[in-house]
């Protein structure tokens, strides 16, 4: 039977990668059946890497493949292995503190995980093109629903040598992106990385970003050695193509582990709603003093949000973003839930109404010839 305590020998390997004394109690029932923890490095067509008590370990996920694909074995998960055959198998993933999740594409409602048992979101934003607040908006909403606490990295800050134009960038990721710390490096001249990686240790950080935001660069910089893949990007739009093809959980010296993900070329929501309100902290709270509790923030008399835009204190590009966000993820959620589709067909039909209604009143009443 495998000591799973979060001090013995057997498991001092895994205090690394993020084990401890919930884990500890979480695998207890499976630490009963002679199954050993560990910790999944990588997937790879059926198969996984973990690093476990004795070393790593290369298994079948054959046994925990689920129909649902929010269940299927990532990296990041924490799992009981059956190590006593040839290959060894993954009986089993333990619950996830964290996942994050988006939608598999525009046409579908599945949920792909990306990462899982996070503590950080690390979100890599390239400053060698230029600054999408959007962007920033939809990767922070994706953090936040995550449970993962974001962190937005303006990677190449050696491009804008200038300290007044980067403290305006800064400044406006700030804005995009309330409660977020917001760190300005560069792997070619070492700015912000110590800082960086000691805000990481000890705990999960998973990095996201676009292809070209240089997170390759940036995961081989934070290890201290060249475990990523890097190709230049295009000049002409700034994108680059895809040089990490698979999620690797890598140590890092400064402690804790870093996931590593491919470039996401889009990044759906999916039942995000939370995170999107947490991305927009201030809205919710304009919001909680409108005159009308189920205001729209469209003509409402009294509406708090179409004040602060009145005055200034809220850009109506925040609400214009807000409003679509929560748009895609009311479709989303629409797919896959047939009461949610009725009830949005009846208020469609009871605005059409009302538009016509206030048309006609509009116009006056018809007169007879």
């Amino acid at each position: 039977m495998f000591n799973t305590s979060s001090g013995s020998a057997s498991s001092h390997v895994l205090t690394a990668y993020g084990w401890d004394d919930g884990w500890a109690d979480t695998f207890a029932p499976y630490a009963a059946q002679d199954l050993m923890p560990g910790r999944v490095l990588r997937v790879d067509r059926g198969l996984c890497d973990l690093v476990t008590p004795l070393g790593t370990v290369r298994a079948d996920t054959e046994l925990v493949t689920p129909r649902d694909p929010m269940r299927i074995v990532c990296t990041g998960d924490w799992a009981a292995v059956d190590a006593e055959g040839d290959p060894a198998y993954v009986r089993t993933l333990l619950p996830r503190r964290t996942a994050l999740v988006r939608s598999t594409s525009s046409k579908r409602s599945d949920g792909q995980v990306l990462a899982a048992n996070a503590d950080y979101a690390v979100i890599a934003i390239s400053l060698a093109a230029e600054l999408d607040l959007g962007r920033v908006e939809r990767f922070t909403a994706l953090a936040w629903e995550s449970g993962a606490q974001p962190l937005l990295v303006l990677t190449k800050a050696d491009l804008v040598p200038d300290p007044d134009t980067l403290g305006h960038l800064v400044s406006d990721t700030e804005m995009a992106a309330p409660g977020v710390r917001v760190l300005p490096v560069s792997s070619a001249t070492g700015e912000g990385l110590e800082e960086l990686g000691a805000l990481l240790a000890p705990g999960t950080s998973v990095l996201l970003g676009q292809s070209g935001a240089g997170k390759s660069t940036l995961a081989n910089a934070l290890v201290g050695a060249a475990v990523q893949d890097v190709r230049a990007i295009r000049d002409s739009d700034g994108k680059g193509r895809h040089t990490t093809t698979t999620r690797d959980l890598l140590p890092l010296p400064s402690g804790g582990v870093l996931i590593d993900t491919p470039g996401l070329r889009g990044v759906g929501m999916w039942d995000a709603e939370g995170g999107v309100a947490q991305a927009f902290a201030e809205i919710e709270e304009l919001a909680a003093r409108c005159r009308f509790p189920d205001c729209a923030h469209q003509v409402e008399p009294g509406c708090a949000v179409l004040a602060a835009i009145d005055d200034g204190s809220l850009p109506e590009r925040r609400l214009e973003s807000y409003r679509k966000l929560l748009r895609e993820n009311e479709r989303l959620a629409a797919r896959t839930d047939a009461r949610l589709r009725a009830e949005m067909r009846r208020d469609w039909k009871q605005r059409q109404a009302l538009g016509r209604h206030m048309m006609e009143r509009k116009r006056g009443p018809m007169r007879k010839p």
